[in-house]
């Protein structure tokens, strides 16, 4: 039995769980998810969510913990939100934004602007003499992670000199130098 599948996921005040046809949608505060599912049981009793399988088939043991993570996922995102939080490090590295336009000068010729999904909402915090931090808050996990990915990929951080975008709290693999 699938130790994360056969954990109940509680169901906080404030949100809402139906499951219908295949398709589970999670309502709250933050706002409303959809997921589809198959091969598994989903049932809604008591304040919790549970996720079951009816056999030890390979696929059904596979989406068992998938589905129930997905699903716990939902629920935390549409009663807290998540956050993640990306450094420039680097001379000449800025951020800002206008909106959900987030403009981004990581040391090429010209400056990145990238018009970021409104479940997503942008923040820049530039303070004198620390990096630029973007930091990225929405409901939806796969889509943050998505959209921190992408900036994070115009720029992956280098192991030299560790100049680039990296996750707040992210610890890099440095490399020496040549020796002479």
């Amino acid at each position: 039995m699938s130790r994360i599948g056969k954990n109940p996921v509680v169901i906080p005040a404030g949100v809402t769980v139906e499951v219908a046809n295949g398709i589970i949608t999670v309502k709250g505060k933050g706002g409303q998810l959809t997921q589809e599912f198959s091969d598994v049981t989903v049932t809604v009793e008591d304040g919790q969510v549970l996720v079951e399988r009816s056999s030890d088939h390979k696929d059904e043991r596979a989406k068992h913990g998938l589905y129930r993570s997905l699903i716990n996922n939902m629920i935390i995102g549409v009663s807290e939100g998540f956050t993640k939080s990306l450094e420039l490090v680097g001379v000449g590295y800025r951020a800002s934004n206008q909106g959900q336009k987030l403009d981004l000068a990581l040391g090429f010729s010209h400056n990145i602007v990238l018009e970021v999904a409104s479940e997503v909402v942008v923040e820049t915090i530039s303070e004198k003499g620390k990096n630029p931090i973007v930091k990225l808050t929405s409901f939806d996990k796969q889509l943050l992670g998505q959209v921190a990915a992408k900036i994070r990929g115009f720029r992956k951080p280098e192991p030299y000199k560790g100049k680039g975008v990296k996750f707040v709290g992210e610890v890099l693999r440095r490399k020496a130098g040549k020796s002479a």
